[in-house]
């Protein structure tokens, strides 16, 4: 299937995945990690992007943030993936590439959609057995949001700041929406709008996306286009012992109508291991 364009609209959220090479490691001890946070906090900064929520996999960033100028997040990433290779190319005396092509990244319609990105990002570290709880784990932004430690790297949404008047207050009701377990399809969506670079919203969000973006964000239907017109009509032979001159020498129309198979393909794949 043809990857979908890549877009960045001003103040629309993203999800953005980068993975390692091979799935292999990006960070090796707790400097590494500090160096990628203190290099997202500066490029975050520079191009103007407000990063809500993140996490730092051994092998995997994901980050939710939203660009406030054109081109936001693509100079961004950019800028924070070469500082980054290079600090590890020379602290390891290693060479070559570290992540696994370029990111991915996905738009998300932020009132349905951009709190449970938030629980879905800072709940990998549980999913693969890194912590015990999200509380334990340093490298991410629920210590911020669940207000036991302060993040110089989020900036946060409006829809965080509407779950309550006071930083407790927030942090309360944030930590409510991890009560109960993600839905296990709603999971594997998150996950295949990533990987296939579409967009986390329903049909109204599209619809607005593609005419501020003047594009298509809807992957094309699979199967051959259906036959516009009709075939032409075919001579009718003549049989054997019957009058040529008579008028039964007529055409016989063959109708090719192709059946307009408007099915789905409704896939359940899901990203590389740990997203």
């Amino acid at each position: 299937m043809p990857r979908l364009p890549r877009l960045n609209l001003i103040d629309i959220p993203q999800h953005i995945v980068q993975v390692g090479h091979n799935n292999l490691p990006c960070f090796f001890d707790d400097e590494d990690y500090q160096f990628y946070l203190d290099s997202l906090r500066n490029a975050a900064d520079q191009y103007r992007v407000d990063v809500h929520a993140y996490v730092l996999l051994p092998n995997m960033i994901q980050i939710i943030a939203t660009p406030r100028v054109p081109e936001g997040i693509p100079s961004m990433m950019q800028s924070l993936g070469r500082r980054y290779v290079q600090f590890i190319n020379h602290r390891y005396r290693r060479s070559g590439t570290l992540w696994a092509g370029r990111y991915k990244s996905s738009l998300i319609d932020s009132d349905a959609y951009l709190l449970t990105c938030y629980r879905y990002v800072e709940s990998r570290p549980i999913y693969l057995g890194l912590a015990d709880s999200m509380a334990d784990y340093a490298w991410s932004s629920f210590q911020h949001h669940a207000n036991l430690a302060l993040s110089t790297v989020i900036k946060d949404h409006r829809l965080y700041m509407a779950l309550g008047d006071t930083a407790a207050a927030r942090a309360d009701a944030y930590r409510e929406l991890f009560r109960y377990r993600f839905d296990r399809r709603l999971l594997e969506y998150i996950a295949e709008t990533i990987k296939l670079g579409q967009i986390l919203g329903g049909d109204v969000f599209k619809d607005k996306i593609e005419q501020i973006s003047n594009q298509r964000v809807r992957p094309l239907k699979r199967g051959r286009p259906r036959k516009s017109a009709e075939k032409k009509s075919v001579a009718k032979p003549a049989v054997k012992g019957h009058d040529k001159s008579s008028s039964g020498n007529q055409a016989v129309k063959t109708l090719c109508d192709a059946s307009n198979e408007s099915a789905t393909d409704k896939h359940t794949t899901t990203l590389e291991t740990g997203v």
